[in-house]
């Protein structure tokens, strides 16, 4: 029995308009519209709702506004689902019910989040990636590699939350769910992923001083590095600003690249994550900007020049001048 990954999540936000241009332009398919609700699909089938901030109905959320309200997880089967109901009855907001034709579990999480649990909807994808070659191992021979005009991203891969109390909290994660421990910032950030065998984390919860709870972002796994370049290239050209990157994560070696989301904290392409098996052991770190990027630019890129944002405009002289 464990969490597959995520399902769905669902934003509460005050301008559908702009979500709306927002989410395709980032790469995903609208596939329902309504006054009150967008719903949107990832390549393999992992749902991104948004709907109206103040709909009946609606979770709380772990703060005012624009943010993140509710986390589905998949799990394989029903039995899977009766097991983690009889593990989180006795927590606050505990459902039980149909949505959709499905059967929907979940609780308030210690740090005030709607968590649910389904059979996973969603379904396995081919995709043709950009194989790398290093000094041993040669996995592309007589073929470039590729260049994306933009990304579809295939899932979302991870949440991240500022928590209140995030021992707690990740403790709940580890007991009632079976998440296990990749990483950590000892008392102050938990890097966590469903199962023992996976990728690097599917939840983050950091804490701090002010203990202000909150989301921090949500990220979009893509295929390989270069759609993590061509997507926010894109982007960037769509007119959406960059937080940072793009760069690069030493601590699940991932690339990324972070945008500001009008639904609720920042948005971020990734790929290339450690993927990890039960032999892992977790490593402690203390916070700083070297162990959250090993590199990255500020401000991002130019989606039109190729070049940094605000970075001088080469001259070109040095390519044309003869002595």
């Amino acid at each position: 029995m464990s969490v597959l990954g995520i399902d769905q999540i669902t934003y509460a936000a005050d301008d559908l308009p702009t979500s709306k241009r927002f989410f395709i332009d980032w790469g995903l398919t609208l596939t329902a519209e309504s006054n009150d609700q967008l719903v949107f699909e990832c390549l393999n089938g992992c749902r991104v709702v948004v709907a109206r901030l103040g709909l009946p109905g609606l979770p709380a959320g772990t703060e005012e506004g624009n943010t993140l309200v509710e986390v589905v997880w998949g799990v394989q089967s029903d039995a899977d689902l009766d097991r983690y109901a009889a593990a989180i009855a006795d927590q606050p907001g505990f459902v039980d019910g149909e949505v959709e034709g499905g059967r929907r579990i979940g609780c308030t999480d210690p740090n005030g989040l709607a968590l649910r649990l389904q059979r996973s909807r969603k379904h396995a994808v081919q995709v043709d990636c950009g194989p790398s070659n290093t000094w041993n191992d040669k996995l592309r021979i007589n073929r470039a590699s590729p260049i994306y005009e933009r990304a579809t991203p295939i899932e979302v891969g991870h949440v991240v939350f500022f928590a209140s109390d995030v021992p707690t909290t990740s403790a709940f994660y580890r007991d009632k769910l079976g998440f296990v421990a990749s990483d950590s910032y000892p008392g102050r950030g938990a890097f966590l992923r469903c199962a023992p065998e996976g990728g690097h984390h599917d939840l983050f919860l950091l804490q701090l001083p002010s203990r202000k709870r909150g989301l921090n972002h949500v990220a979009f796994a893509v295929r390989d590095i270069h759609e993590v370049f061509g997507g926010g290239l894109h982007f960037s050209r769509c007119g959406w600003d960059t937080q940072l990157g793009p760069g690069r994560h030493p601590i699940s070696s991932a690339y990324f690249w972070y945008f500001k989301n009008p639904a609720g904290g920042l948005i971020e392409y990734y790929a290339d994550e450690d993927q990890l098996t039960a032999d892992w052991q977790p490593r402690e770190f203390e916070p700083g900007p070297t162990v959250f990027a090993e590199w990255a630019v500020d401000g991002g890129l130019d989606g039109h020049t190729r070049r940094q944002k605000n970075a001088e405009a080469p001259s070109g002289k040095f390519l044309t001048e003869k002595k």
